[in-house]
C-alpha cells in the first residue's frame, strides 16, 4: 500500500472516529502530497520520495516545537509534539543511537576519516544510507565526535 493509499484510508477512519487533531494532521500529510502530484512528474511518488516528503514534515514540526518552548508556550507545544507523533508513524522505524554510532564507525573507517576535515565525506555517505531511519541532527553529533570535531 502507497503512502498516498494510507493517508486515505487513515484520514477516513479519523474522520469516522471524530479525532481532530489525527484527522487534521493526515490532511497535512495529504495536502503535501497532493502538492508533490501537482508537480507534473509523471510518476508515482516513490518510496525515497515519500521519505522525504514526511520527514520534511517532521523537521517544521520539531522546528516549531523548539520556537514554541523559547515563547514559552506548553498548550500550543503540547499539540505540536502530538502531531509530530501521528507523522512519524508514517516514516520506517527509527534506529536508536547505538546502532546509529556503529553504522558511522563502520563508515568512518571503510573511508578512511581521521579528522574534522572529512566530516563532509563521511556525512554524504551517512546520511545516504540512513535516510529516513535517523534524524540528521544525531547522525552529525556522532560524526562529529568520532572525528573529533565535537
Amino acid at each position: 500500500m502507497t503512502l498516498k493509499d494510507r493517508i486515505n484510508e487513515d484520514l477516513k477512519a479519523a474522520m469516522k472516529a471524530g479525532d481532530e487533531l489525527r484527522r487534521d494532521t493526515i490532511r497535512s500529510i495529504r495536502a503535501a502530497i497532493i502538492e508533490f502530484d501537482k508537480r507534473g512528474l509523471d510518476h508515482e511518488m516513490t518510496p525515497d520520495e515519500e521519505v522525504a516528503l514526511l520527514t520534511s514534515a517532521v523537521k517544521r514540526r520539531k522546528e516549531t516545537i523548539e520556537q514554541l518552548e523559547k515563547a514559552n508556550r506548553p498548550e500550543m507545544m503540547a499539540r505540536e509534539k502530538k502531531e509530530l507523533a501521528i507523522v512519524q508513524e508514517y516514516l520506517p522505524k527509527q534506529m536508536d543511537e547505538s546502532e546509529i554510532a556503529a553504522i558511522v564507525e563502520k563508515i568512518v573507517r571503510e573511508s578512511g576519516a581521521t579528522s574534522p576535515a572529512d566530516f563532509g565525506k563521511v556525512m554524504g555517505v551517512a546520511m545516504k544510507e540512513l535516510k529516513g531511519k535517523a534524524d540528521g541532527t544525531l547522525v552529525q553529533r556522532l560524526v562529529k565526535e568520532k572525528l573529533g570535531g565535537a
